[in-house]
């Protein structure tokens, strides 16, 4: 390993970055050095603009994949190497501006009830019930379920933040059903062969794939959906924006307003209704 890759490594935990950014931020910078054949501490503007260009005419990777390149090299040359300031002097491409295909509470039962496996049923229940990321969904543990007040606790989540997110009654009595019949002790749901391991991130994204065909859901989309269509079931039930930002753990209020703009008919108020809805159709 070269002291500047140690460098950054040390530099990206020292923020509190995940596993997923290092290894995004660590490729991007690689990529780069491969791109010039020089280290990336010999290199000047000149030579990221040209890379960047590179990247957009040539390579013509997605406006999202060079967001992230730029986010790596621009936080490897201003806090690790101490740039004052990296300005370049190209447009890049925006990133689109997209409405996903949003679930319906009855398609959200229906592919709840379409997945068998008691398990999986409890994952995809969960990640809707609460609106979790999947990292976060792997992570939890048998002790975050606060049952008496009706808490999930996330804990490190996105941006190494902790949270409390209401567990309905519902939900609760999925979560609690499934504590009966498997009987974890340390993350509520292990891999199969290794009880102190978490699962795979792709194999539960098969499952979801695997209930969305079985449920006959068309639309696209992998298992974030659940976590979008959370977000705007909430807002639709009433719940004000504000607390909708705590409960997805977002650090900034426009990451949440985004949406409002899904939901046309949003009025703000004081509804915190439970999404038992879809949750019992897919008991049904």
């Amino acid at each position: 390993m070269t002291p500047l890759r140690s460098q950054m490594i040390k530099s990206m935990q020292m923020h509190g970055f995940s596993p997923r950014t290092h290894e995004s931020y660590l490729a991007a910078v690689t990529d780069l050095a491969r791109y010039h054949g020089r280290a990336p501490q010999t290199l000047c503007i000149a030579d990221l603009e040209r890379y960047f260009e590179h990247l957009v005419t040539e390579r013509r990777l997605a406006a999202a994949s060079i967001r992230l390149a730029l986010n790596g090299i621009r936080f490897l040359y201003l806090e690790v190497l101490a740039w004052p300031e990296m300005k370049l002097g190209i447009a890049l491409p925006k990133r689109p501006q997209r409405i996903p295909e949003l679930f319906t509470r009855e398609e959200v039962g229906r592919l709840l009830a379409a997945c068998s496996d008691l398990r999986y049923r409890t994952m995809l229940t969960l990640c809707y019930g609460c609106g979790l990321r999947l990292s976060e969904l792997l992570a939890v543990r048998v002790r975050d379920i606060d049952g008496e007040r009706r808490l999930l606790r996330v804990e490190q989540g996105k941006g190494a933040k902790d949270r409390l997110v209401p567990i309905s009654p519902t939900l609760l009595e999925h979560l609690r059903a499934y504590w009966r019949r498997s009987r974890p002790r340390h993350l509520l749901f292990p891999a199969h062969r290794s009880p102190a391991a978490a699962l795979s991130p792709t194999t539960v994204q098969k499952r979801f794939t695997q209930a969305k065909r079985a449920a006959g859901i068309e639309k696209s989309g992998g298992i974030h959906a659940l976590r979008h269509a959370y977000a705007t079931h909430q807002l639709e039930a009433g719940l004000p924006v504000h607390r909708l930002q705590r409960f997805l753990g977002h650090g900034n209020l426009h990451s949440t307003l985004r949406y409002v703009h899904w939901v046309p008919r949003y009025h703000e108020g004081d509804g915190d209704r439970d999404l038992i809805a879809a949750l019992e159709v897919g008991d049904a």
